[in-house]
Order: structure tokens, then sequence, then C-alpha cells
């Protein structure tokens, strides 16, 4: 009996000893949390674009011939009319020089032919007055006028090989005047692959070089069909002119990451969807006074979405489960799971349409282990600083 007593007074002994040593439960953990806020939000629909000068010219020969001079350089600015290159004129030079020899042996020509049609009227003045005092046949007076007829018809012969002499001549002074080539449009020079003693012609597949009018640039972008016409029904307007004139301003990020200086619009767009891509094109119109971008560059089109006195919460305080998101709101420190209705993400934050209410309190971060029903003790934050400390990670 004495045992019993003492092993019920050791077990006993030990049971209190181990309710000393148990830990106390943890209370309510301190949680960030915020209020959810309306905002004026501006977010960019992103699009990888090309851009290209407003004219991009071919140069070409009009004549054959070989190049004696390359004046401009690759990257150089030109304006029109500016010589670019020189072809051999040896063969042409002999050419203008036998035309304008045939020019004066027409005139000589002409010449000798208006001597004979002057000595043919004498004639012919001077037999009519005899003819018509019978003094001499009529005969004598017809064999006259029919040499002046001649005579005339030689004339006219020689002023037409004087214009064909002229002719020849304008045409082989032009095609000296084609031996230097000159720059057709203002702009700047692209890669010059031909050189010096290199034969060309008006044939040729590859240019002498292109020239770029870049004072005003294009950017082409595209959108899918779904995104075309997500477009269709969010922009204003009433009809498709309507609704380009009506876009905003869109900004060009360039491949550094940097944002060009100048603002673009939306000029136009293919008026169908191409059937290979299945997608459709649309071109913005860029001023560059300075001359900072070239004809072959890349970029990315930022269209601006604005939202007007939207619900905003940081994105930490967002996580997902089977599609569908959820915010852990506070109620009487308490943590209740929510669904929300998350119809944008913009700068770390998320634009809500349903779910949450303006004021209402929010875990805003560190919910990785919260579950729904936890006591918890909120730390007021502020949501910009919050959403600021956020770091895109590449």
């Amino acid at each position: 009996m004495n045992s019993k007593l003492v092993i019920l007074s050791v077990a006993a002994l030990s049971l209190t000893a181990c309710k000393k040593e148990a830990p106390k439960q943890d209370g309510a953990k301190p949680y960030p949390v915020v209020n959810v806020e309306s905002k004026n939000i501006v977010g960019y629909q992103t699009f990888p674009a090309t851009i290209q000068g407003r004219v991009n010219n071919d140069v070409r020969a009009k004549i054959q011939g070989y190049i004696t001079q390359v004046l401009v350089d690759e990257g150089q600015y030109v304006t029109k009319g500016q010589p670019l290159f020189r072809l051999e004129t040896n063969i042409l030079s002999e050419n203008a020089a036998a035309s304008k020899a045939g020019i004066g042996a027409a005139e000589s020509t002409i010449a000798a032919a208006q001597a004979s049609v002057n000595a043919a009227q004498v004639e012919v003045n001077k037999l009519k007055p005899l003819v018509q005092k019978n003094i001499i046949s009529n005969v004598q007076l017809q064999t006259a006028q029919a040499n002046l007829a001649q005579a005339q018809a030689q004339l006219q012969q020689a002023n037409a090989a004087k214009r064909q002499a002229v002719a020849n001549y304008k045409g082989v002074e032009a095609n000296i005047e084609y031996s230097i080539i000159r720059a057709p449009i203002s702009g700047v020079i692209g890669k010059l692959p031909l050189k010096v003693g290199s034969l060309v012609g008006p044939t040729d597949q590859t240019a002498l070089t292109t020239i770029s009018d870049t004072s005003q640039l294009y950017a082409y972008f595209s959108m899918n069909e779904k995104e075309y016409f997500d477009f269709l029904e969010k922009s204003p307007g009433a009809s498709l002119s309507e609704k380009i004139k009506n876009l905003p301003l869109v900004e060009l990020q360039l491949a550094n990451g940097s944002i060009y200086g100048e603002k673009g619009r939306i000029e136009t767009m293919t008026g169908q969807i191409d059937a290979t891509t299945g997608t459709i094109q649309f071109r913005v119109g860029f001023s560059n006074p300075q001359k900072l971008l070239s004809n072959g560059n890349s970029g990315t089109i930022r269209l601006p979405k604005t939202y007007e006195n939207v619900l905003v919460v940081p994105e930490s305080a967002t996580y997902e489960q089977q599609g569908i998101v959820y915010v852990y709101k506070v109620e009487k420190d308490t943590a209740k799971n929510v669904v929300i209705n998350v119809i944008d993400r913009i700068d770390n934050m998320a634009l809500i349409k349903s779910g949450v209410n303006k004021g209402e309190t929010i875990v805003a971060a560190g919910i990785g282990g919260l579950k729904a029903g936890t006591a918890v003790k909120p730390q007021p934050v502020k949501m910009d600083s919050l959403v600021q400390s956020i770091k895109p990670k590449f």
C-alpha cells in the first residue's frame, strides 16, 4: 500500500513538472496592415515595335558605269541633290563631242538648204512676170516652182536632222549628268556596299545605298485579334477613325529600357487582319529633333490605360488558390480571407473591382503562413512606401 502511494506521488510530481516545463501558447503575431484605398492609376499595355524612317529611298544608278568616286560616308546626313557618287564619263564625253559636231553639221546643211530655197524663190519670182507677158512658156515657171518645192523639202529635212542632233546631244548630256548620282531626299546615308571600281547600273539588285529621312519616324507594332477587339471596345468613338483620333499619346521604351523623350501618336492601322500572323498592324508617328533614333531601331510601345477612383491593395497582400484571388481582411484583430476580383496589376498594386471596400483593413504582406481565423496584431504601414520598396527581380 505504501509502495502504491509512493508511485502515485512520484507520478503526480512528474505531471506537475511537465506542466511547469510546457511552453506557453504564442499570442497574436504582428502583421503589417493597410487600408484599402482608391486611386487614379495609369498603367501601360506594351507591344514590341520596329522603327523606320518616314521615307527610305534606295539610291540606284540611272546609267551603267564604273564608280570613280564615293563622296559620302555611312551615317552621314546629306541634303537633297547632294552628290553621292561619280561614274566614269570617258565614253560619254566622246559621245557628247560627236553629238555636238553633229549639230554643227546639221546647221551647215540647213544653211546650204536655205540658200537653195532662196535661189529657187528668186528664180520663180523672175519667171512669173515673163510668163504673164507671154514672153516665155509656163513650163519654165513650173520647173522653177518644182525646184523651189524640192529646196524647201530639203530645208525641212535639214531642220529635222538638226532637231535630232540636238536631242542626241541632250541625251548624252543627261547621261553625263546621271554619272553624278545625287541624293533623292535629305536624310541619313545607310550602308555603302559598293566601292570605287564597282560596275553599277539601273538593273542592279543591290542598291548603292539607302537614304532615310529620320526627321520623323514611324514605329510599327501589332495586336492579336483579341487585343484588337478589346481595343475597339474600350476606345471612345463611334467609328474607327474617331477611336484613333481619341487615343492618348503613347510612349516609346528604347532597347536599353529608357523612355524616349518625345511622345508619339497612333496615326493609322492596316485595314485587315494578317492571315499569316493573325495580327493587325498599327503605325505611330514620332518626331526626332535630336536625331537620336535611326532607321532599323527597335523598342516597345507603351499604350496608357487610365483607371479613375479604382480600389487598390498591394500585390503582396494577395494570394491565389485554384485560380481564385484572396486577401486577408482584418476584423477585430482576426484575419479573415475574402475573395477579390482583380482587374489589373500595375506598379506592385492589384486593382480591385469587388471583394473589399474602401477603408477596410487588410494584411499587407507576409501572408505565407497566415490562416483564416488567426489572431493578428495590426501594424499599420503606408501603402505607397510598401509598394515602392518592392524591387523587380530579373
